[in-house]
């Protein structure tokens, strides 16, 4: 016969659901975490606002302070979702040493109170708003860039690794070096490198050291591409490394 039900209040918890059901009512980090802006669309499941909202305003306050007077946007990204972490109440979001808040990046996210510490890093996309030159038509490679064929619009600065270029002068009588969609950016990569100067000629050597720079002149042993390393002979007979910055001019650091 069996025996009677006992009163709910009565039956005994085992240990284990009891764990499993506290580990559901946490906040589930491993799941991956997302940002809401406000009036925008709602979070991720099992996202902390609070922390998603520290994370997001560390990104912003970071990147403010390195680009100022421009607009930044900041998208965060998610977890790994095969992380297994031990809950956590306290999770301080931080900045890693060396990390650049541009483009694609990472905030830090350690637990400063549970029973195991973790330490991971959450993926953030930076989006750096300023204007910067698009081709107001398709250009082909080998073009040569007139001022009708660009203008200034806000783009993401911070979406190419190649720096954006945002000043015409820098850019009218250049060649690309491959073709741009209408509406495209124009990027420092997209311009063919300028020739300086041939091997042979006769350049102004700028040497600068800790404090001081002297100016002499040298010649040329290679040609001098744009930004590029090249070789040059002074009177002495003393043979230099330095780069291509202008017109039959080298730098060189001592």
């Amino acid at each position: 016969m069996e025996s009677p039900a006992r009163p709910l209040a009565q039956r005994r918890r085992h240990p284990l659901a009891a764990a499993r059901r506290a580990w559901a009512a946490l906040p589930l980090l491993a799941a991956g975490l997302g940002v809401a802006w406000a009036g925008e669309t709602p979070p991720p499941r099992g996202v902390d606002a609070e922390l998603a909202r520290q994370v997001r305003e560390l990104a912003q306050a970071a990147s403010r302070t390195a680009v100022p007077g421009m607009r930044v946007e900041i998208e965060l990204g998610e977890l790994d979702p095969r992380l297994k972490l031990a809950p956590c109440q306290q999770v301080q979001p931080y900045l890693p040493t060396g990390v650049r808040l541009w483009g694609k990046a990472r905030i830090g996210l350690r637990c400063l109170q549970g029973p195991t510490r973790w330490n991971v890093f959450l993926p953030v996309t930076v989006q750096v708003y300023a204007p910067s030159l698009v081709a107001t038509r398709a250009l082909p490679t080998g073009a040569t860039l007139e001022a009708g064929d660009l203008q200034l619009t806000e783009t993401d600065i911070a979406a190419d690794p190649s720096p954006a270029v945002r000043d015409t002068v820098l850019a009218v009588g250049r060649t690309l070096a491959r073709p741009l969609a209408a509406g495209e950016a124009l990027h420092q990569r997209d311009l063919r490198a300028r020739q300086w100067f041939a091997a042979g000629d006769t350049v102004k050597v700028v040497a600068q050291g800790q404090g001081y720079s002297v100016a002499g002149e040298a010649q040329a042993m290679t040609p001098g591409i744009e930004g590029q390393v090249v070789r040059v002979r002074t009177e002495n007979g003393r043979v230099l490394n330095g780069v291509a910055v202008a017109e039959r001019q080298v730098e060189v650091t001592l």
